[in-house]
């Protein structure tokens, strides 16, 4: 478990959330916060997130969406530990499981009516390891990403959503995971300023989903050419979901 010494207390959401998360381990961004922002919940429905972390895109999303019932899957028990301390410091019920989602707990083996997951962002062999070993398994993948879909799909109730952020790169991997089973899908690119390859992307699925598939315009996180000293520069639709704790100016699914 993590030491008091070795972890910062950090805002979210313009302050609504203060999250505890580890000096040298895996530190969420703004990937989680954007992932809250896109899950077309309401009051009532239950969201199951797979590799939780420290809880931040769960707090997220009951911040915008209070009345959900939610559960959180994270293998690393340290990080399990801190989701279920982030969840009560904010007074969010979070039911948090130590597990493996290719072995799913027998806890979790319900439906859901939504799932979401920030899969790790770096494939498998290759690159340079993070120093922090919490760190390198939260971000370099073990579990393909196929196995990650497989697991969310299972878990869904009929006519249960999806929805996943992860790097451009793997687009591919992940459409092919995308079964019979799942349909009506769309992608949301993420674009890190006007003109620029989008590096993040969000996917959403809804099983048994029948309607073609759908490309949105890119969502442009970040305003100007280039970063500008140390100006915020997010984009005021960025702000609002970063900062205010909105959500997306359109409904993806």
């Amino acid at each position: 478990m993590f030491a008091p010494d070795d972890l910062t207390s950090d805002g979210f959401l313009g302050g609504r959330l203060t999250v505890l998360q580890p000096r040298r381990g895996y530190r969420a961004a703004t990937d989680p916060v954007l992932l809250a922002a896109a899950v077309p919940a309401s009051a009532g429905q239950s969201v199951l997130e797979l590799g939780c972390g420290a809880g931040v895109a769960s707090l997220c999303l009951a911040a915008r969406v209070p009345g959900l019932r939610l559960a959180g899957l994270e293998l690393q028990p340290a990080y399990a530990a801190l989701a279920r301390e982030n969840a009560a410091m904010n007074g969010v019920a979070l039911e948090v499981v130590e597990g493996d989602l290719s072995a799913m707990p027998a806890a979790l083996r319900q439906s859901f009516d939504h799932v979401i997951a920030n899969p790790p962002y770096y494939p498998a062999g290759g690159g340079t390891g993070a120093a922090d070993p919490g760190r390198e398994r939260a971000m370099r993948e073990e579990t393909p990403l196929a196995t990650w879909i497989e697991a969310a799909v299972r878990r869904l109730a009929p006519r249960g959503v999806l929805s996943l952020i992860f790097g451009a790169d793997r687009l591919p991997d992940a459409l092919a995971a995308l079964d019979g089973r799942m349909g009506s899908s769309v992608l949301l690119p993420l674009q890190p300023r006007e003109g620029r390859p989008a590096k993040r992307v969000i996917l959403q699925s809804r099983k048994g989903g029948r309607a073609p598939f759908r490309l949105l315009p890119p969502f442009v996180l970040h305003e100007g050419a280039q970063h500008d000293g140390d100006r915020e520069s997010f984009s005021p639709a960025a702000a609002h979901i970063l900062r205010n704790g909105g959500e997306f100016p359109f409904r993806l699914i």
